[in-house]
């Protein structure tokens, strides 16, 4: 079955007159022109002009899609890699709503909103790399190891590993403040939650890297004294719970 152009306007919500830009640029071609001159679309037109609301949906522009419409044929990995891109942008809108009702939730009861709360899921990659400076130049100067000078961070996968990160060490400090042994069931779960967290966002870590990881806490003093900072003795505790989890696995 063949559509006009307005047909497809239609169905799509796009004016006729965009259809028409899409058709100049080389972006969507109609199956074929009638004798009359009309534009007719088929069902492979629509899938493409799907494809292309999606990505216009993540702001991409129109050239950029072009070029990834054409260098990635396969509509079924297409759709994939647009639902990831989506998703990421849905629950980093879904922080900003969190913040905004917040917002209006302190201005309501006449309260200030805590200043680490007020910029929520605002986080851009030049404050990612400003934030990992100081680690950075550490990690370069003592052992010219420059792992976290990345290309491209990705702003919401790295919010999301750092929230999780802070909720893990809140936990085990609280653990070892309350007087929960290094080694009970209670610390081994907080572990397995933790590696399995990594493991999902692609860091392969098994108990013995975990081990391993916290005995560098332990050798070196930029980690020793962030650890410690945190509360006395965590950077011990959490070298001990470690060893104790990688014997029981």
């Amino acid at each position: 079955m063949l559509y006009t152009v307005k047909e497809v306007s239609s169905l799509s919500g796009v004016t006729v007159k965009t259809l028409h830009h899409y058709h100049k640029i080389g972006l969507l071609l109609p199956r074929k022109i009638s004798g009359a001159g009309y534009r007719l679309y088929g069902q492979e037109e629509l899938e493409r002009l799907q494809q292309i609301l999606f990505y216009r949906e993540l702001e991409f522009p129109l050239a950029q899609i072009k070029q990834l419409l054409e260098r990635e044929p396969e509509r079924l990995s297409v759709l994939k890699q647009q639902e990831e891109l989506l998703l990421t942008r849905q629950n980093r809108l879904q922080t900003v709503i969190a913040t905004l009702r917040h917002s209006i939730h302190c201005m309501e009861k006449g309260e200030s909103m805590d200043n680490s709360e007020l910029f929520m899921g605002f986080a851009r990659e030049e404050e990612w790399r400003e934030a990992l400076k100081e680690h950075n130049a550490h990690l370069q100067e003592r052992y010219e190891f420059d792992q976290l000078e990345l290309a491209q961070i990705e702003v919401q996968d790295m919010n999301e590993q750092a929230r999780e990160a802070k909720a893990f060490m809140d936990e085990m400090a609280r653990n070892l403040q309350m007087g929960v042994m290094h080694n009970s069931l209670e610390t081994g779960q907080l572990i397995c939650n933790h590696l399995e967290f990594m493991n999902r966002h692609g860091h392969a870590v098994s108990a013995q890297d975990f081990v391993g990881q916290t005995r560098f806490f332990l050798s070196d003093s930029f980690h020793l004294q962030m650890l410690e900072g945190q509360q006395t003795g965590l950077a011990y505790y959490l070298a001990a719970a470690a060893e104790s989890y990688a014997d029981m696995t």
